[in-house]
């Protein structure tokens, strides 16, 4: 790949020429895959960017380490992932001082990933959520004739102003839709709660159509049913769906490991029934998960633990999408 700035992960298991029964033996390398891989993963770990203090930057490398505690095999839907072909790409090599080099990094390696794997899906590990917008802009250099939509499940509306806060966590959909990357219309935010957004960046998003939903909107219709209704909205309006999981729509009591984790957020169980509806859809081609902060995290792991169960949940959607 041109432009590359992935290298191998800092942390990484040893493989087996036996079949897979668990994810660390499981996802393998990208460079093994003769053919491309159904699903391509990549770290993109910075946390510079973020407003409040955060070691999401690690969140990359206790992901891989959690594997060997989960199986490739799905109990509750009766499937085995391991009919799905995952590639790790390795994460993005961050500059120690220079946040914009190293967002540009992380375009720099989305773009290179959606082009030399057009059929791949693609996830992308955080990182704060600025990341989001780095990987977005890959997404759209990659394929410019298409039109993307978002699909964010998050407490915040992330709309801040960048011309002050500069490509700052807060700021990434902000950033895309001023840059002319993305639509308001054709970004959905499921997971808005509380006293968490002020006016402003309300106002911003009605201004820019931006459609919030409201966690008591979609428990009164549904969560499930509110996602699946927002994922066939935006299918009629782009070419393809990115989705971003900010680890804080859940409720802080599941996930204190996020700097910016709220009372009232979304149940464990609901993030998993999401994301699994998620992963089915044919329109969702590329999707993140950001904001985990290993460093908050209690001593038993529940939020990376919760986190890595979440992606596990998505790709146990790409199976049925796939089968």
């Amino acid at each position: 790949m041109k432009n590359n700035w992935l290298q191998k992960p800092e942390w990484s298991w040893n493989q087996t020429e036996e079949q897979p029964t668990y994810v660390h033996h499981w996802v393998q390398p990208l460079d093994k895959f003769a053919e491309s891989p159904d699903l391509i993963l990549y770290g993109a770990p910075i946390s510079r960017s973020s407003i409040s203090v955060s070691g999401a930057s690690l969140y990359p490398t206790e992901f891989r380490r959690m594997w060997k505690g989960y199986a490739t095999y799905n109990l509750d839907e009766d499937i085995d992932l391991t009919s799905i072909r995952v590639g790790d790409a390795g994460d993005v090599v961050m500059h120690t001082t220079d946040i914009l080099l190293s967002h540009r990094r992380i375009q720099e390696s989305t773009k290179a990933l959606a082009a030399d794997y057009p059929n791949a899906l693609t996830c992308m590990i955080g990182g704060d959520h600025s990341t989001t917008a780095c990987a977005v802009r890959g997404v759209k250099e990659a394929h410019p004739e298409e039109t993307i939509g978002i699909l964010q499940l998050d407490t915040h509306l992330d709309v801040r102003d960048p011309a002050e806060l500069g490509p700052a966590n807060g700021t990434p959909i902000r950033q895309l839709i001023d840059g002319n990357t993305v639509k308001g219309e054709n970004v959905i935010n499921v997971g808005l709660h509380g006293y968490f957004n002020a006016k402003p960046l309300v106002d911003y998003a009605k201004e820019h159509k931006i459609q919030m939903v409201t966690l008591k909107q979609a428990r009164k219709n549904g969560v499930v049913k509110t996602v699946q209704d927002a994922l066939v909205r935006l299918a009629k309006q782009v070419d393809r769906i990115y989705v971003t999981v900010d680890m804080d729509v859940l409720d802080i009591s599941v996930a204190p490991g996020v700097p910016a984790s709220t009372p009232g957020g979304l149940s464990a169980i609901e993030l998993f029934d999401v994301l699994l509806e998620v992963g089915k859809h044919s329109a969702v081609r590329h999707i993140d998960f950001v904001c985990l902060d290993p460093s908050k995290d209690s001593i038993v792991a529940e939020t990376v633990k919760t986190g890595v169960y979440a992606w596990l949940q998505f790709v146990t959607g790409c199976v049925y999408r796939f089968e």
